[in-house]
């Protein structure tokens, strides 16, 4: 992920350095140890394409694929290409690698899911009449994904999501988000009350949406991704004691979804709080990562924090780490200038 505020950090990629409500913030996914910050591994070679993506070797990954194509150009390769272009936010390079996958393969609900997520991101750095657009694509892809694997508690987040947080005249409503939610629950109960929260929220419901969010912790026996929702809503009521409470919560928590970790060290560095606790969560972190939160962005948040505390030689390391894994990723290079000067 596709982003979204701090009461639910999703984002296929996304969701790191949580963001803040967009007009078309769709992607809804909470992304997701005790190692330090490790180099990037010798094994590459052998690796698959997934595997690269899933340890935020974007570079390695765009050469095994590219190899790939020329050989044999699968649908599945095209969608791995775009989910590459996604890690490092170059949305119109990765658009037609989805598409592609899409002409190869139409009945495939996950690769119009990647299409819905790589066109929701577009949007939300498009202008108004661009994005509204794009929205209509987004619903499409979403309407598509979920029509085709019903089963998809990941489709049907993003749909919700989509549904919430889109205005009426490109097919938005809390409505339909709420019958999402009620399909969503035998898939996934816990971002099912996710979604009703967030409902709550909108209407400015405020007990019932922290209600939704504590309903969610007990049925997923207090998995991180819930922690970390319910710390998303204290932050964005600025009741930061309570915020941090539940941050300490995900930090012992049964780790149903690591980028979960990456997320609330994101809240923590946003916030300016306990800085400590956010190494320790991203260093959690590095001995599982996962595709929705590649590992490069973690280095480099992690180059963050450690800046803000003034260790600008530990921070040139995990910049430098970012760097070589995606050599082209801005803020890597920006952060390395930076502390290097």
């Amino acid at each position: 992920m596709g982003s979204t505020d701090d009461t639910g950090c999703h984002s296929k990629g996304a969701l790191l350095a949580q963001r803040g409500p967009r007009i078309f913030s769709y992607l809804a996914r909470i992304f997701l140890g005790t190692l330090v910050s490790i180099p990037i591994l010798s094994s590459a070679l052998t690796d698959s394409p997934q595997d690269l993506l899933a340890a935020g070797r974007v570079d390695q990954a765009f050469e095994t694929l590219q190899r790939q194509i020329r050989s044999e150009p699968t649908a599945e390769a095209y969608n791995l290409l775009c989910r590459a272009h996604f890690e490092l936010g170059a949305w119109d390079a990765g658009i037609p690698s989805c598409e592609k996958a899409i002409a190869l393969d139409p009945h495939n609900g996950l690769y119009h899911l990647w299409l819905g997520r790589i066109y929701g991101e577009k949007a939300d750095h498009a202008g108004f009449m661009s994005a509204a657009g794009l929205a209509k694509k987004v619903r499409t892809e979403f309407e598509r994904a979920v029509a085709l694997s019903p089963d998809s508690w990941e489709a049907r987040t993003d749909l919700a999501e989509f549904y919430l947080e889109a205005p009426g005249v490109v097919g938005g409503g809390k409505d339909k988000a709420r019958d999402e939610a009620n399909r969503l629950a035998p898939l996934d109960a816990g971002m099912a009350h996710w979604v009703k929260g967030r409902i709550a929220e909108k209407n400015k419901d405020t007990d019932a949406a922290e209600q939704e969010f504590q309903v969610a912790i007990q049925v997923t026996h207090g998995g991180a991704r819930s922690w970390l929702n319910l710390a998303g809503f204290y932050h964005h009521m600025n009741r930061l004691p309570e915020m941090d409470q539940a941050l300490r919560k995900l930090e012992s928590s049964p780790l149903d979804h690591p980028g979960a970790l990456v997320d609330g060290a994101g809240i923590l560095l946003r916030s300016g709080r306990d800085y400590p606790m956010a190494v320790r969560l991203l260093h959690r972190y590095f001995s599982s990562p996962v595709e929705e939160a590649p590992a490069f962005k973690a280095h480099v948040m992690l180059g963050e924090v450690f800046e803000k505390q003034g260790d600008h030689s530990a921070a040139a390391e995990e910049y430098r780490t970012a760097v070589a894994m995606a050599h082209t990723y801005r803020p890597a290079q920006e952060g390395l200038k930076r502390v290097t000067r």
